[in-house]
């Protein structure tokens, strides 16, 4: 599963020119610090949410605008919440290698768009039950989050684009179609939700990024929810067979403050194979310590049939504390196994270290980490060797905005 870049494709400077004389509208707002542009996925991204609840005023996604008193074309554009990002990075890799078991921050000792992101959003309510939304994305992390698509490239720069229809049953029965980040993770694809500016390895080398299909959500009541999927597979808006990927995602909140995500997808991903079934079983906890630290784990197993039995499994678990208004650190440590070589092209066992500071004023982040990872194989490129270590130092600029 080598992450592999390619040429954006698109004039950076007329899409960051877009987003920045969108800005002011958004710092006219005085939307506190937050993770606009975000995936909406409530079972992907809340968990995240949640657990950093205490540490800064974060929305998983901007808030329906109010509606204008006029009608027609003005009323309906006044529903539209608008909100995204850019993101930037420097690294420098000590083995002065491009690093390796990286997702997004694949470069060394150059300067690199990440990600540069707009989202535009009709929230479904009850008195308004037909919406959508559509995330528009460039930069390194829009090549990547589209290499294992088995159709063409038309569809990279589109992160995701579905439409939504609230049926009024009990709670509210959710129900979208289209492309959709996924369920799966302690991590989501936008920087600036998540505890570390690095994604981990399991966000990385253990799950999909993006789904293809419908989902059907329903809220039980305030401490238990569930979605149903049924989807195409993993990373593919064509599929590569002729069978259909299941999921089920259940969201827990037994206390104030705690989150359970429990996710379980199954289905034949193979090309050209519908018979062989690959499992995966995600869990997610989040915990809020206190007004300033909060804790985030993550669980998840896998299991291919496709060419032969292949299993992956790994635990990641990351702290947040708020040292101030303005200042963070958060450290996260995981483990992968990798036992056939599944995930990572070699079978091995490694081992992630990585500390992130933070520094917010607003909607401008940035974020300074070390990372380091070991492996019980010679496996990190050192020049013309291998060998079984690699550290890396970053330094980010996040940006981020949305509309009233």
């Amino acid at each position: 599963m080598e992450r592999l870049t390619g040429p954006i494709g698109l004039t950076v400077g007329v899409y960051v020119t877009t987003l920045m004389l969108l800005a002011p509208r958004a710092a006219a707002a005085g939307e506190a610090a937050g993770s606009p542009g975000a995936p909406d996925s409530a079972l992907a991204a809340g968990a995240v949410a949640l657990a950093a609840a205490a540490a800064q005023d974060d929305p998983a996604e901007p808030e329906a605008p109010a509606q204008a008193s006029g009608g027609g074309v003005a009323e309906f554009f006044s529903q539209i919440a608008v909100s995204g990002l850019v993101d930037g990075y420097y690294q420098f890799a000590f083995n002065e290698e491009p690093p390796a078991l990286r997702s997004f921050d694949v470069t060394h000792n150059s300067f690199t768009l990440s990600q540069a992101k707009i989202a535009l959003e009709k929230p479904v309510s009850d008195t308004s039950r037909a919406g959508f939304r559509v995330d528009f994305h460039i930069g390194d992390t829009a090549d990547i989050v589209n290499s294992f698509e088995p159709g063409s490239d038309d569809l990279k720069f589109v992160e995701q684009a579905y439409v939504s229809y609230l049926v009024p049953a009990g709670s509210g029965l959710k129900f979208d179609f289209g492309k959709f980040v996924t369920p799966i993770g302690g991590e989501v694809i936008e920087a600036a939700p998540n505890y570390n500016y690095s994604r981990g390895i399991l966000f990385g080398y253990a799950i999909p990024f993006y789904h293809m299909g419908a989902r059907v959500g329903y809220t039980v009541n305030d401490r238990f929810s569930i979605t149903g999927f049924l989807v195409n597979g993993w990373n593919n808006v064509l599929d590569n067979n002729g069978g259909k990927t299941a999921a089920v995602s259940l969201a827990f909140t037994p206390a104030d403050g705690m989150s359970l995500v429990q996710n379980y997808m199954v289905g034949a991903e193979g090309d050209d194979n519908s018979d062989d079934l690959r499992h995966m079983l995600d869990t997610v906890f989040s915990y809020t310590l206190s007004d300033q630290t909060s804790f985030l784990a993550n669980f998840d197993y896998g299991r291919d049939s496709f060419e032969g039995t292949s299993d992956w499994y790994g635990v990641a678990a990351s702290l947040r504390h708020q040292l101030n208004d303005t200042w963070a650190v958060a450290p996260r440590y995981e483990i992968f196994k990798d036992d056939d070589g599944w995930a990572t092209g070699q079978a091995q066992t490694v081992q992630s270290i990585t500390l992130t500071g933070e520094h917010r004023i607003r909607d401008f982040i940035t974020r300074i980490e070390w990372r380091s990872d070991f492996s019980d194989e010679p496996f990190f490129a050192d020049g013309d060797a291998l060998k079984e270590s690699q550290s890396a130092i970053i330094i980010a600029f996040i940006y981020t905005f949305a509309s009233n």
